[in-house]
């Protein structure tokens, strides 16, 4: 869905907030639409930016939108559009500023792209230059893209809509793909994927617009915001070189260290890419060459430091030289006059023509005296207050690197940085200075900053799952130490591979410290207990409380086990399981019962079948030799229920 501007017909000709009287449309935007108004209080025009109406009725966006124009309003710098004043009349909520009247760089990279390089790097400047003081201010813009920086007629060039973007949220975002297009195409990958943004995030953005400038076309093209956005992240940043190859190398590597995927990589302020993009630029201002390899890193500002080509200055310094050799000549030749072999002298030549001579001669002297003074003073001025004169190195230690800088080049000395890491100075603060705070040196010589990269950390690898062999290599590369290594059982992890890490993987570590390791022995091993002849329910609960799993098979008779009780296992007793394993049980139903049948007046073979079949043992005791061989007894009742197996007494006659 798309959002409409705001209605020129509904507020062109109104007076907002009883002071701004609108006179005519200039542009639109995400946010709202730039008019031209007339300041009814200063009389004077002034550019009113007025929000969309959907956001001005957004309470929180109206309270975000107040606090970061409150910020904007405190920058003041010749490359910012100065805000003047914001409030809120009706539905409009509006921002006043100053009114610059000429095009926006996006206009002109439309009109003339690709510009030539000299060029863009002249339009860089102050864009970055304004983004150096919004960065001393604790101001980061969060939106610097092509239709933020303005072109006055008179060629001034200034940035706008400082910390607005920060006013925006995701429910307040428009609609409009164009819009979201054109802010994903100079969005971080920190922003894309974190949301969050500082001081190299502008740096970030910047380095797109100078690649943007040199080959009239955007890094990272794409339909939609999403394909944008995901290319921020994955993609490979071009080299403008290989669009347009007349770039020089050294606007490549400029480029490339701006816009560094990650933000520790990109110089850590506004300040320290102004360093190097002045150092591009005095390079490529000298020798025009392609294969410059100045290190941008180290330079001090432009302003400060000497050509990077002395070709004029030794010219200079030739000519000087000439001079002071011509004066020294004339200073020779005057110590001889009035000497008695000079033959300008006096006694040698009659009045007439001593009068001029002398006129002659004491007009050189005094013109050679005045040089001679000139010289000197200039001399003494050249090492004192000049160029060749001492100064005194200030106080950097803490600062950022970029105002560090600003402050060295300040009181005229040139700057070398190196970096280390620090436990105690935070990322992008000076350590020290070489010479020390307080100490007098020379005019334009070096000091050497040490700037903090921050605390020294190695992360710890993804380890789990690995062997113990390669996770300590893993260990060492990760310039770790691998501390206790613990065997335990584990059920999923194979045997010799690394179950965990203590700290985890990705945890920050010093240099050297320990990763303890816990490395698999395999499942654990349970030996099935004894179980033969226990209560089916304590079996179970035995088996269960070592991890094993229980079935049960049919039940069984059994004479020696009573009922209910366990009467053996599979696997046995005494065998090794692991956990979760299955042990099947087999439960006694208790000795098996028989109906003692009636055998009595049957023949005693009669009986006995039919009593071992029952299940009987049967016992035989004769009475009279059993004549008639009839059982006329049976020891136990006919009828009743008996244990299988037991034995019964026929008596037989």
């Amino acid at each position: 869905m798309r959002v409409s501007p705001v209605s020129e017909a509904s507020i062109v000709g109104r007076v907002i907030d009883g002071r701004y009287r609108v006179t005519r449309h200039l542009a639109d935007g995400g946010m709202g639409s730039v008019f031209v108004a007339t300041d009814l209080r200063l009389e004077r025009d002034i550019a009113l930016k007025v929000m969309r109406s959907d956001l001005a009725r957004d309470d929180a966006f109206v309270a975000r939108f107040r606090r970061e124009a409150h910020s904007a309003a405190r920058l003041t710098h010749p490359n910012v559009v100065a805000v003047t004043d914001q409030g809120s009349d009706g539905h409009y909520a509006f921002l006043a500023m100053e009114l610059v009247l000429g095009e926006t760089l996006r206009q002109l990279i439309r009109r003339r792209g690709p510009l030539p390089v000299d060029e863009a790097l002249g339009l860089l400047d102050p864009v970055v230059d304004g983004l150096a003081a919004a960065h001393r201010a604790g101001i980061v813009h969060r939106d610097v893209k092509p239709e933020n920086v303005l072109i006055s007629s008179t060629g001034q060039v200034k940035v706008t809509d400082f910390g607005l973007a920060r006013a925006v949220t995701t429910s307040t975002l428009t609609g409009d793909s164009d819009i979201l297009l054109g802010t994903a195409s100079y969005l971080s990958p920190e922003q894309v994927e974190h949301g969050t943004a500082d001081a190299r995030s502008d740096v970030y953005s910047a380095g797109l617009l100078l690649f943007e400038m040199v080959t009239g076309e955007k890094a990272f093209p794409g339909d939609s915001p999403i394909h944008v956005a995901y290319q921020h992240v994955h993609g490979t940043m071009p080299k403008a070189s290989d669009a347009v190859p007349t770039v020089p190398a050294a606007v490549d590597r400029l480029i490339a260290e701006a816009t560094a995927k990650n933000p520790d990589d990109r110089p850590a302020t506004a300040a320290d890419l102004l360093i190097a993009l002045r150092t591009v630029r005095r390079s490529l201002g000298a020798s025009r060459t392609d294969d410059e390899t100045t290190d941008v890193a180290v330079v001090a500002d432009a302003d400060h430091a000497p050509p990077a080509d002395n070709t004029a200055d030794n010219t200079t310094a030739d000519t000087d030289e000439t001079d002071v050799r011509s004066l020294g000549a004339k200073n020779s030749y005057t110590t001889e006059i009035g000497s008695r072999t000079d033959p300008l002298h006096t006694d040698a030549y009659p009045e007439s023509a001593a009068a001029p001579g002398r006129r002659r001669r004491t007009a050189l002297i005094a013109a050679v005296l005045a040089v001679l003074l000139v010289v000197g003073g200039g001399a003494g001025w050249a090492f004192t207050a000049g160029p060749f004169g001492s100064t005194k190195v200030p106080t950097v230690t803490g600062m950022t690197q970029g105002s560090a800088v600003s402050s060295l080049t300040g009181s005229d000395l040139k700057v070398k940085v190196q970096q280390t890491f620090s436990e105690t100075v935070p990322a992008g603060r000076v350590i020290k200075a070489d010479p020390a705070a307080g100490a007098q040196t020379r005019k334009n010589s070096t000091v050497v900053l040490t700037v903090s990269k921050g605390a020294e950390r190695f992360t710890v690898p993804g380890l789990p799952g690995t062997t113990e062999a390669d996770a300590r290599a893993a260990v060492t590369k990760a310039e770790l130490t691998v501390g206790t290594v613990t065997k335990a059982y584990n059920e999923t992890v194979p045997s010799g591979s690394v179950v965990s890490s203590n700290p985890a993987a990705g945890s920050p570590l010093k240099r050297g410290t320990k990763v303890n390791l816990v490395v698999s022995q395999g499942k654990q091993p349970i030996p099935v207990p004894v179980i033969a002849g226990q209560p089916q329910d304590q079996v179970e609960s035995s088996l269960t409380s070592l991890g094993l799993k229980v079935t049960q098979a049919p039940q069984e008779f059994s004479d020696t086990v009573a009922k209910g009780s366990v009467i053996r296992s599979n696997p046995g007793q005494g065998a090794i399981a692991h956990k979760g394993a299955t042990v099947e049980i087999v439960v006694s139903k208790g000795p098996e019962m028989v109906t003692v049948p009636n055998v009595v007046d049957m023949k005693s073979g009669a009986a006995r079948s039919k009593l071992e079949a029952a299940g009987f043992t049967v016992k035989i005791d004769r009475f009279f030799g059993g004549l008639f061989d009839t059982v006329r007894d049976q020891s136990l009742r006919a009828g009743s229920s008996v244990r299988k197996g037991s034995t019964i007494t026929l008596s037989v006659v």
